[in-house]
């Protein structure tokens, strides 16, 4: 074996070492966080992290894209937390479950695609990267899961309500409208008036 052959594998094995190195340090919590921001960049306009509902189930993070089409991401650190995944009462019944497309985030290796339930998608954390090995199918979510989905939404707006009381959701998101009365009629300046911000959800058209 010649120098560069024996400089390449040595580069091999370092990779091979730090991957491993990283997987071990890496928790729940981080994973969770790489989903969030993946769902971000998947173009979801809404998203939420762990947070539950009336069903029992309490998403790692699921986000919302136009015409109310959702995107469930599970994230598992271990082949036990996967396994254990699989036996709860929403994942033996997938139509109470959420989500129009449903993955798993996990690191690389740890699950063998004809492992996954029927129609889900797997995403590997491959170094700092997330890559899609197999795409989930779009509709997966019955009306029971829809049902479902808007109980996490309204649970989750109450406990906004709760932590900014006395004043009201509809109060906290008309501040731009006190600050124009505060300012004579006028927004301060790099503030855009309500109806000129960048919402999405209020387009009439479907998709991404």
């Amino acid at each position: 074996m010649n120098r560069a052959s024996v400089n390449r594998a040595s580069v091999n094995q370092a990779n091979v070492n730090q991957a491993s190195v990283n997987q071990a340090n890496l928790t729940h919590a981080k994973l969770v966080s790489m989903a969030v921001r993946w769902l971000r960049r998947y173009r979801c306009g809404v998203v939420l992290s762990e947070q539950a509902c009336v069903s029992g189930e309490m998403p790692d993070a699921i986000g919302w894209k136009k015409a109310c089409h959702s995107v469930l991401v599970e994230s598992k650190v271990s082949r036990a937390d996967f396994l254990a995944d699989r036996d709860k009462p929403f994942r033996q019944k997938p139509e109470s479950g959420v989500g129009c497309e449903r993955y798993y985030l996990t690191p690389r290796g740890l699950i063998r695609t004809e492992e996954l339930p029927t129609g889900w998608g797997l995403l590997e954390l491959r170094g700092r990267e997330i890559e899609r090995v197999r795409p989930s199918a779009k509709n997966l979510r019955s009306e029971i899961g829809f049902q479902n989905e808007m109980n996490l939404l309204l649970a989750s707006l109450r406990r906004v309500e709760i932590r900014i009381e006395p004043e009201s959701i509809t109060d906290f998101l008309k501040w731009k409208n006190r600050m124009a009365e505060y300012n004579r009629g006028r927004l301060p300046e790099g503030l855009v008036a309500q109806e000129e911000e960048a919402n999405g959800f209020l387009l009439r058209t479907a998709g991404d």
